[in-house]
Protein backbone atom coordinates (compact mmCIF):
# COMPACT_ATOMS: atom_id res chain seq x y z
CA UNK A 1 0.00 0.00 0.00
CA UNK A 2 2.75 3.03 1.15
CA UNK A 3 4.68 1.47 -2.49
CA UNK A 4 1.79 2.40 -4.76
CA UNK A 5 0.97 5.77 -2.56
CA UNK A 6 4.81 6.58 -2.80
CA UNK A 7 4.54 5.65 -6.73
CA UNK A 8 1.64 7.74 -7.02
CA UNK A 9 2.57 10.78 -5.46
CA UNK A 10 6.21 10.46 -8.07
CA UNK A 11 4.10 9.88 -10.99
CA UNK A 12 2.66 13.68 -9.72
CA UNK A 13 5.33 15.00 -9.04
CA UNK A 14 6.48 14.09 -12.71
CA UNK A 15 3.72 16.26 -13.87
CA UNK A 16 5.03 19.35 -12.39
CA UNK A 17 8.59 18.56 -13.48
CA UNK A 18 7.85 18.09 -17.02
CA UNK A 19 5.54 21.31 -16.62
CA UNK A 20 8.96 23.18 -15.40
CA UNK A 21 11.32 21.28 -17.53
CA UNK A 22 8.06 22.58 -20.73
CA UNK A 23 8.25 26.67 -19.05
CA UNK A 24 12.68 26.55 -19.06
CA UNK A 25 12.39 25.27 -22.90
CA UNK A 26 10.14 27.86 -23.96
CA UNK A 27 12.64 30.26 -22.19
CA UNK A 28 15.58 29.31 -24.08
CA UNK A 29 13.80 29.21 -27.22
CA UNK A 30 12.07 32.54 -26.96
CA UNK A 31 15.53 34.15 -24.82
CA UNK A 32 16.23 36.52 -27.45
CA UNK A 33 12.94 37.91 -27.90
CA UNK A 34 12.37 41.48 -25.77
CA UNK A 35 9.91 43.99 -24.34
CA UNK A 36 11.24 47.26 -26.31
CA UNK A 37 10.98 50.21 -24.29
CA UNK A 38 7.95 51.99 -25.27
CA UNK A 39 7.93 55.99 -25.67
CA UNK A 40 6.04 57.94 -23.37
CA UNK A 41 2.89 59.59 -24.55
CA UNK A 42 3.27 63.27 -24.90
CA UNK A 43 0.82 64.14 -22.49
CA UNK A 44 1.66 61.85 -19.49
CA UNK A 45 -1.15 60.23 -17.71
CA UNK A 46 -2.14 60.57 -13.81
CA UNK A 47 -0.88 57.97 -12.09
CA UNK A 48 -2.08 56.88 -8.45
CA UNK A 49 0.01 54.87 -6.27
CA UNK A 50 -1.51 52.89 -3.85
CA UNK A 51 0.85 51.45 -0.94
CA UNK A 52 -1.36 49.08 1.11
CA UNK A 53 -0.31 49.12 4.59
CA UNK A 54 -0.54 47.08 7.93
CA UNK A 55 1.86 47.30 10.87
CA UNK A 56 4.94 48.38 8.78
CA UNK A 57 6.73 50.28 11.09
CA UNK A 58 10.43 49.43 10.29
CA UNK A 59 9.68 50.02 6.34
CA UNK A 60 6.58 52.64 6.10
CA UNK A 61 8.98 56.13 5.73
CA UNK A 62 11.60 54.16 3.34
CA UNK A 63 8.61 53.34 0.78
CA UNK A 64 7.56 56.93 0.87
CA UNK A 65 10.57 58.11 0.98
CA UNK A 66 10.90 55.89 -2.33
CA UNK A 67 7.35 57.09 -4.04
CA UNK A 68 8.18 60.61 -3.27
CA UNK A 69 11.75 59.90 -5.71
CA UNK A 70 9.63 58.80 -8.28
CA UNK A 71 10.92 60.85 -11.42
CA UNK A 72 7.01 61.82 -12.52
CA UNK A 73 5.40 65.52 -12.38
CA UNK A 74 4.04 66.08 -8.93
CA UNK A 75 0.87 67.71 -10.69
CA UNK A 76 0.05 64.03 -12.57
CA UNK A 77 1.18 61.80 -9.49
CA UNK A 78 -1.28 61.05 -6.27
CA UNK A 79 0.30 58.84 -3.76
CA UNK A 80 -2.56 56.94 -1.26
CA UNK A 81 -1.13 55.45 1.95
CA UNK A 82 -4.07 52.86 2.22
CA UNK A 83 -3.08 52.23 5.71
CA UNK A 84 -5.55 49.12 8.00
CA UNK A 85 -2.41 49.64 11.33
CA UNK A 86 -3.29 49.16 14.47
CA UNK A 87 0.12 50.09 15.58
CA UNK A 88 2.58 53.62 15.53
CA UNK A 89 2.44 52.93 11.74
CA UNK A 90 -0.63 54.55 11.84
CA UNK A 91 1.18 58.07 13.58
CA UNK A 92 4.59 57.75 11.31
CA UNK A 93 2.24 57.31 8.11
CA UNK A 94 0.17 60.44 8.95
CA UNK A 95 3.53 62.36 9.83
CA UNK A 96 5.21 61.52 6.51
CA UNK A 97 2.02 62.33 4.60
CA UNK A 98 1.79 65.55 6.23
CA UNK A 99 5.42 66.63 5.34
CA UNK A 100 4.83 65.47 1.49
CA UNK A 101 1.20 67.70 1.31
CA UNK A 102 3.39 70.71 2.70
CA UNK A 103 6.27 69.81 0.19
CA UNK A 104 3.78 70.28 -2.91
CA UNK A 105 2.64 66.28 -2.86
CA UNK A 106 -1.64 64.96 -3.64
CA UNK A 107 -0.49 63.00 -0.84
CA UNK A 108 -3.65 61.39 1.39
CA UNK A 109 -3.81 59.20 4.20
CA UNK A 110 -6.19 56.89 4.43
CA UNK A 111 -7.18 54.90 7.65
CA UNK A 112 -9.85 52.02 7.72
CA UNK A 113 -10.35 51.42 11.36
CA UNK A 114 -11.75 47.76 9.94
CA UNK A 115 -9.93 45.81 7.84
CA UNK A 116 -12.75 44.30 5.85
CA UNK A 117 -11.28 42.64 2.70
CA UNK A 118 -7.87 42.93 4.03
CA UNK A 119 -5.49 43.85 0.92
CA UNK A 120 -8.33 43.40 -1.68
CA UNK A 121 -10.43 46.09 0.66
CA UNK A 122 -8.10 48.43 0.91
CA UNK A 123 -7.15 48.52 -2.42
CA UNK A 124 -10.42 48.68 -3.93
CA UNK A 125 -11.34 51.34 -1.43
CA UNK A 126 -8.65 53.32 -2.40
CA UNK A 127 -9.74 52.95 -5.82
CA UNK A 128 -13.32 54.52 -5.05
CA UNK A 129 -11.40 58.12 -4.37
CA UNK A 130 -8.17 57.76 -7.05
CA UNK A 131 -7.89 59.88 -9.89
CA UNK A 132 -5.47 58.50 -11.72
CA UNK A 133 -5.89 56.51 -15.23
CA UNK A 134 -2.67 54.56 -14.13
CA UNK A 135 -2.43 52.53 -10.88
CA UNK A 136 0.87 51.79 -9.71
CA UNK A 137 0.68 49.00 -6.75
CA UNK A 138 3.59 48.64 -4.20
CA UNK A 139 3.89 46.50 -0.88
CA UNK A 140 5.67 48.02 1.62
CA UNK A 141 9.02 46.10 1.79
CA UNK A 142 9.97 47.29 -1.83
CA UNK A 143 11.92 50.21 -2.80
CA UNK A 144 10.75 51.37 -6.67
CA UNK A 145 13.77 53.00 -9.10
CA UNK A 146 13.16 56.76 -9.28
CA UNK A 147 12.55 55.95 -13.49
CA UNK A 148 10.43 53.48 -13.15
CA UNK A 149 7.18 54.71 -14.36
CA UNK A 150 9.00 56.28 -16.87
CA UNK A 151 10.30 52.83 -17.71
CA UNK A 152 6.90 51.44 -18.05
CA UNK A 153 4.16 53.53 -18.64
CA UNK A 154 4.59 53.87 -22.74
CA UNK A 155 3.52 50.38 -22.81
CA UNK A 156 0.11 51.77 -21.91
CA UNK A 157 -0.21 53.52 -25.14
CA UNK A 158 -1.77 50.62 -26.78
CA UNK A 159 -4.99 50.65 -25.80
CA UNK A 160 -5.45 46.99 -25.61
CA UNK A 161 -2.54 46.48 -22.58
CA UNK A 162 -4.18 46.40 -19.06
CA UNK A 163 -0.84 45.48 -16.83
CA UNK A 164 2.77 45.83 -17.08
CA UNK A 165 4.82 43.86 -14.46
CA UNK A 166 8.42 44.59 -13.37
CA UNK A 167 11.05 41.85 -11.95
CA UNK A 168 11.04 41.90 -8.47
CA UNK A 169 14.88 42.81 -7.13
CA UNK A 170 16.29 41.83 -3.66
CA UNK A 171 18.23 43.87 -1.65
CA UNK A 172 18.83 41.70 1.20
CA UNK A 173 19.42 38.40 -1.01
CA UNK A 174 22.90 37.54 0.86
CA UNK A 175 22.06 38.10 4.39
CA UNK A 176 21.40 34.89 5.28
CA UNK A 177 21.03 31.00 3.62
CA UNK A 178 17.46 31.59 3.32
CA UNK A 179 17.36 34.89 1.86
CA UNK A 180 20.03 33.40 -0.84
CA UNK A 181 17.74 30.23 -1.25
CA UNK A 182 14.72 33.08 -1.55
CA UNK A 183 16.23 35.05 -3.80
CA UNK A 184 16.82 32.05 -6.46
CA UNK A 185 13.22 30.31 -5.81
CA UNK A 186 12.25 34.42 -7.13
CA UNK A 187 14.66 34.78 -9.62
CA UNK A 188 13.90 31.31 -11.44
CA UNK A 189 9.68 32.31 -11.29
CA UNK A 190 10.27 35.95 -12.67
CA UNK A 191 12.94 35.23 -15.00
CA UNK A 192 12.13 32.09 -16.76
CA UNK A 193 8.27 31.11 -15.61
CA UNK A 194 7.35 34.72 -15.84
CA UNK A 195 9.27 35.40 -19.25
CA UNK A 196 8.55 32.41 -20.69
CA UNK A 197 4.22 32.69 -20.59
CA UNK A 198 4.74 36.39 -21.66
CA UNK A 199 6.85 36.01 -25.01
CA UNK A 200 4.65 32.61 -25.84
CA UNK A 201 1.77 33.72 -25.50
CA UNK A 202 0.56 32.29 -22.50
CA UNK A 203 -1.53 33.35 -18.97
CA UNK A 204 1.25 35.23 -16.39
CA UNK A 205 -0.09 37.20 -13.85
CA UNK A 206 0.67 40.83 -11.64
CA UNK A 207 2.16 39.54 -8.95
CA UNK A 208 0.66 41.78 -6.31
CA UNK A 209 3.24 45.00 -6.55
CA UNK A 210 6.02 46.36 -8.35
CA UNK A 211 3.02 46.44 -11.29
CA UNK A 212 0.93 49.53 -13.25
CA UNK A 213 -2.65 48.81 -13.71
CA UNK A 214 -4.91 50.57 -16.48
CA UNK A 215 -8.13 51.40 -14.28
CA UNK A 216 -10.11 50.73 -16.60
CA UNK A 217 -9.10 46.56 -16.72
CA UNK A 218 -9.65 46.73 -12.99
CA UNK A 219 -13.13 47.62 -13.34
CA UNK A 220 -14.31 45.65 -16.50
CA UNK A 221 -13.05 42.24 -15.00
CA UNK A 222 -14.96 43.04 -11.50
CA UNK A 223 -12.34 44.97 -9.45
CA UNK A 224 -10.88 43.78 -6.31
CA UNK A 225 -12.39 41.01 -4.88
CA UNK A 226 -11.15 39.18 -1.36
CA UNK A 227 -12.68 35.60 -1.98
CA UNK A 228 -9.54 34.44 -2.30
CA UNK A 229 -5.85 35.22 -0.09
CA UNK A 230 -4.37 35.97 -3.55
CA UNK A 231 -6.25 39.10 -4.87
CA UNK A 232 -3.88 39.83 -7.31
CA UNK A 233 -3.84 36.55 -9.36
CA UNK A 234 -7.46 36.27 -9.22
CA UNK A 235 -8.14 39.59 -10.87
CA UNK A 236 -5.12 39.42 -13.14
CA UNK A 237 -6.94 35.68 -14.62
CA UNK A 238 -9.89 37.57 -14.80
CA UNK A 239 -8.98 40.60 -16.65
CA UNK A 240 -7.28 38.17 -18.96
CA UNK A 241 -10.55 36.40 -19.76
CA UNK A 242 -11.97 39.42 -20.38
CA UNK A 243 -9.29 39.61 -23.25
CA UNK A 244 -7.01 42.67 -21.69
CA UNK A 245 -3.29 41.91 -22.66
CA UNK A 246 -0.22 41.93 -20.33
CA UNK A 247 3.17 43.25 -20.65
CA UNK A 248 6.39 41.66 -18.62
CA UNK A 249 9.27 43.66 -18.17
CA UNK A 250 12.10 41.54 -17.02
CA UNK A 251 14.93 44.08 -17.63
CA UNK A 252 13.38 46.25 -15.38
CA UNK A 253 13.39 45.50 -11.28
CA UNK A 254 11.59 46.91 -8.06
CA UNK A 255 13.76 45.86 -5.29
CA UNK A 256 12.71 44.43 -1.95
CA UNK A 257 13.26 43.09 1.37
CA UNK A 258 13.44 39.47 1.33
CA UNK A 259 12.08 37.47 4.79
CA UNK A 260 14.89 37.13 7.28
CA UNK A 261 12.38 35.36 9.73
CA UNK A 262 11.54 31.97 8.52
CA UNK A 263 8.29 31.42 10.07
CA UNK A 264 7.50 35.20 8.38
CA UNK A 265 8.39 33.02 5.25
CA UNK A 266 6.36 30.02 5.50
CA UNK A 267 3.63 32.46 6.54
CA UNK A 268 3.94 34.23 2.80
CA UNK A 269 3.96 31.19 1.10
CA UNK A 270 1.34 29.55 3.29
CA UNK A 271 -0.68 32.55 1.57
CA UNK A 272 0.71 32.01 -1.84
CA UNK A 273 -0.29 28.19 -2.00
CA UNK A 274 -3.86 28.21 -0.31
CA UNK A 275 -4.77 31.44 -2.33
CA UNK A 276 -3.53 30.18 -5.41
CA UNK A 277 -5.78 26.86 -4.79
CA UNK A 278 -8.91 29.19 -4.64
CA UNK A 279 -8.61 30.54 -7.58
CA UNK A 280 -7.98 27.88 -9.32
CA UNK A 281 -11.42 26.30 -7.68
CA UNK A 282 -13.04 30.02 -8.77
CA UNK A 283 -11.84 30.10 -12.01
CA UNK A 284 -10.61 27.07 -13.55
CA UNK A 285 -13.93 26.27 -14.87
CA UNK A 286 -14.19 29.60 -16.75
CA UNK A 287 -10.57 28.56 -17.78
CA UNK A 288 -11.73 25.56 -19.65
CA UNK A 289 -14.72 26.87 -21.61
CA UNK A 290 -13.01 29.81 -22.58
CA UNK A 291 -12.54 29.97 -26.42
CA UNK A 292 -8.33 29.86 -25.92
CA UNK A 293 -6.06 27.78 -27.72
CA UNK A 294 -5.41 24.27 -25.98
CA UNK A 295 -1.83 25.52 -25.16
CA UNK A 296 -3.17 28.33 -23.03
CA UNK A 297 -5.75 26.34 -21.28
CA UNK A 298 -3.25 23.59 -20.13
CA UNK A 299 -0.63 25.95 -18.52
CA UNK A 300 -3.45 27.95 -17.18
CA UNK A 301 -4.22 24.82 -15.08
CA UNK A 302 -0.72 23.47 -14.34
CA UNK A 303 0.21 27.61 -13.15
CA UNK A 304 -2.71 27.36 -11.07
CA UNK A 305 -2.39 24.00 -9.50
CA UNK A 306 1.03 23.79 -9.00
CA UNK A 307 1.42 23.73 -5.32
CA UNK A 308 -0.39 20.69 -5.55
CA UNK A 309 3.54 19.45 -5.79
CA UNK A 310 3.79 19.73 -1.79
CA UNK A 311 0.97 17.97 -1.14
CA UNK A 312 2.22 15.31 -3.51
CA UNK A 313 5.93 16.33 -1.73
CA UNK A 314 4.11 15.29 2.03
CA UNK A 315 2.49 11.97 0.70
CA UNK A 316 5.47 10.82 -0.87
CA UNK A 317 7.41 11.74 2.80
CA UNK A 318 5.06 10.37 4.74
CA UNK A 319 4.89 6.74 2.73
CA UNK A 320 8.73 6.75 2.51
CA UNK A 321 10.22 5.50 5.39
CA UNK A 322 7.06 1.91 4.98
CA UNK A 323 8.10 1.90 1.11
CA UNK A 324 11.47 2.39 0.91
CA UNK A 325 13.33 1.85 4.16
CA UNK A 326 11.10 -0.86 5.56
CA UNK A 327 9.63 -3.01 1.83
CA UNK A 328 12.54 -1.87 -0.19
CA UNK A 329 10.23 -0.38 -2.48
CA UNK A 330 8.95 -3.39 -4.86
CA UNK A 331 7.28 -1.41 -6.43
CA UNK A 332 9.83 1.13 -7.93
CA UNK A 333 12.60 -1.38 -8.89
CA UNK A 334 16.47 -0.54 -8.69
CA UNK A 335 17.34 2.87 -9.32
CA UNK A 336 13.47 4.68 -9.39
CA UNK A 337 14.84 7.13 -6.46
CA UNK A 338 17.75 8.37 -7.73
CA UNK A 339 15.69 8.73 -10.94
CA UNK A 340 13.24 10.82 -9.50
CA UNK A 341 15.67 12.83 -7.38
CA UNK A 342 17.87 13.03 -10.48
CA UNK A 343 15.20 14.39 -12.26
CA UNK A 344 13.42 17.26 -10.21
CA UNK A 345 17.16 18.12 -9.58
CA UNK A 346 18.00 17.94 -13.31
CA UNK A 347 14.82 20.82 -13.64
CA UNK A 348 15.50 22.80 -10.97
CA UNK A 349 19.09 23.14 -12.49
CA UNK A 350 17.82 24.56 -15.68
CA UNK A 351 15.58 26.81 -14.13
CA UNK A 352 18.21 28.18 -12.03
CA UNK A 353 20.59 28.62 -14.06
CA UNK A 354 18.72 30.11 -16.90
CA UNK A 355 17.62 32.47 -14.33
CA UNK A 356 21.23 33.20 -12.31
CA UNK A 357 23.07 33.31 -16.10
CA UNK A 358 20.59 35.73 -17.59
CA UNK A 359 21.26 37.95 -14.08
CA UNK A 360 24.61 38.03 -14.52
CA UNK A 361 25.01 36.12 -11.20
CA UNK A 362 28.10 33.63 -11.69
CA UNK A 363 25.79 32.19 -14.77
CA UNK A 364 24.99 28.23 -14.63
CA UNK A 365 28.03 27.61 -11.54
CA UNK A 366 25.27 30.21 -9.52
CA UNK A 367 22.37 27.99 -10.65
CA UNK A 368 23.94 24.49 -10.14
CA UNK A 369 24.82 25.39 -6.82
CA UNK A 370 21.82 26.81 -5.32
CA UNK A 371 19.65 23.44 -5.99
CA UNK A 372 21.21 20.97 -2.65
CA UNK A 373 19.39 23.70 -1.12
CA UNK A 374 16.62 24.55 -2.93
CA UNK A 375 15.49 20.83 -2.38
CA UNK A 376 16.04 20.38 0.33
CA UNK A 377 14.09 23.88 1.67
CA UNK A 378 10.95 23.19 -0.59
CA UNK A 379 10.69 19.82 0.63
CA UNK A 380 10.98 20.74 4.49
CA UNK A 381 8.14 23.29 3.94
CA UNK A 382 5.72 20.68 2.32
CA UNK A 383 4.13 20.29 5.71
CA UNK A 384 3.42 23.74 6.19
CA UNK A 385 1.90 23.98 2.45
CA UNK A 386 0.16 20.74 1.75
CA UNK A 387 -1.85 22.22 4.86
CA UNK A 388 -2.97 25.02 2.79
CA UNK A 389 -3.67 23.20 -0.33
CA UNK A 390 -5.74 20.95 1.50
CA UNK A 391 -7.63 24.26 3.16
CA UNK A 392 -7.69 25.98 -0.55
CA UNK A 393 -9.32 22.47 -1.88
CA UNK A 394 -11.94 22.39 1.02
CA UNK A 395 -13.03 25.92 1.48
CA UNK A 396 -11.52 26.81 4.37
CA UNK A 397 -11.29 30.65 5.02
CA UNK A 398 -8.85 32.67 7.08
CA UNK A 399 -8.04 35.54 7.40
CA UNK A 400 -4.90 37.71 5.09
CA UNK A 401 -2.14 37.20 7.01
CA UNK A 402 0.72 39.79 6.16
CA UNK A 403 4.02 39.29 6.02
CA UNK A 404 6.11 41.45 8.47
CA UNK A 405 8.63 42.99 7.28
CA UNK A 406 11.46 44.08 9.44
CA UNK A 407 13.54 46.73 7.74
CA UNK A 408 16.53 44.14 7.33
CA UNK A 409 19.33 44.96 4.65
CA UNK A 410 22.63 44.52 5.41
CA UNK A 411 24.35 41.19 6.67
CA UNK A 412 24.50 41.08 10.24
CA UNK A 413 21.85 43.69 11.09
CA UNK A 414 20.08 42.18 14.29
CA UNK A 415 16.27 41.35 14.10
CA UNK A 416 15.43 38.86 16.77
CA UNK A 417 13.95 42.25 19.03
CA UNK A 418 11.71 43.54 16.58
CA UNK A 419 8.40 43.32 16.64
CA UNK A 420 7.29 41.45 14.27
CA UNK A 421 7.14 37.77 14.12
CA UNK A 422 5.66 35.14 11.19
CA UNK A 423 3.06 33.10 12.99
CA UNK A 424 3.85 30.15 14.57
CA UNK A 425 2.18 26.63 15.01
CA UNK A 426 2.46 23.26 15.91
CA UNK A 427 4.38 22.51 11.95
CA UNK A 428 7.64 22.77 13.32
CA UNK A 429 7.34 19.28 15.44
CA UNK A 430 5.91 17.60 12.83
CA UNK A 431 8.69 18.68 10.66
CA UNK A 432 11.24 17.58 13.03
CA UNK A 433 9.29 14.27 13.50
CA UNK A 434 9.67 13.64 9.59
CA UNK A 435 13.26 14.81 9.78
CA UNK A 436 13.68 11.94 12.92
CA UNK A 437 11.88 9.43 10.50
CA UNK A 438 14.08 9.76 7.63
CA UNK A 439 17.73 9.67 9.91
CA UNK A 440 16.11 6.48 10.72
CA UNK A 441 15.08 5.39 7.20
CA UNK A 442 19.05 6.88 5.94
CA UNK A 443 20.49 3.90 8.38
CA UNK A 444 18.42 1.30 7.25
CA UNK A 445 18.33 1.68 3.43
CA UNK A 446 22.38 2.37 3.96
CA UNK A 447 22.54 -0.73 5.79
CA UNK A 448 21.37 -2.34 2.36
CA UNK A 449 23.85 -0.76 -0.10
CA UNK A 450 20.80 2.08 -1.08
CA UNK A 451 23.26 4.78 -1.64
CA UNK A 452 20.47 6.11 -4.26
CA UNK A 453 17.72 5.96 -1.35
CA UNK A 454 20.75 7.37 1.44
CA UNK A 455 20.43 10.55 -0.76
CA UNK A 456 16.80 10.62 -0.72
CA UNK A 457 16.86 10.58 3.23
CA UNK A 458 19.85 13.08 3.50
CA UNK A 459 18.22 15.64 1.55
CA UNK A 460 14.61 14.70 3.22
CA UNK A 461 16.53 14.47 6.68
CA UNK A 462 17.97 18.20 5.87
CA UNK A 463 15.47 19.98 4.91
CA UNK A 464 13.26 18.77 7.77
CA UNK A 465 15.50 19.71 10.35
CA UNK A 466 16.69 23.16 9.11
CA UNK A 467 12.66 23.75 8.77
CA UNK A 468 11.60 22.59 11.91
CA UNK A 469 14.57 24.09 14.32
CA UNK A 470 14.40 27.00 12.03
CA UNK A 471 11.15 27.65 12.83
CA UNK A 472 11.73 27.14 16.87
CA UNK A 473 14.56 28.90 17.14
CA UNK A 474 12.85 31.95 15.16
CA UNK A 475 10.07 32.00 17.95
Amino acid sequence: MFSLLYLTAAAGLAVYGVHRLVLSALYWTSRRAAVEPAPLPVELPVVTVQLPLFNERYVAERLLDSVAALDWPRDRLEIQVLDDSTDDTRAICAARVAELRAAGWDAVHLHRESRVGFKAGALAAGLARARGDLVLVLDADFVPRPDMLRRVVGHFRDHRVGMVQVRWGHINRDYSFLTRVQAVLLDGHFVVEQSARARTGRFFNFNGTAGVWRRAAIEQAGGWQCDTLTEDLDLSYRALLAGWQFRYCVDETAPAELPVDINAFKSQQFRWAKGSVQVARKLLPAIVRAPLPWQVRVEAALHLTQNLSYLLTLLLAVAWVPAVALEGAPLLGRGAEAALLGGTAATLALYCAFSQQRLARRGWLRGLLAVPGLVAVTAGICVNQARAVVEGLVGHQSEFVRTPKLGIVARGEQWRRRRYRGLTSLVPFAELALAIAFAGGALAVAERGAWSSVVVAATFCFGFAFVGLSSLAHR
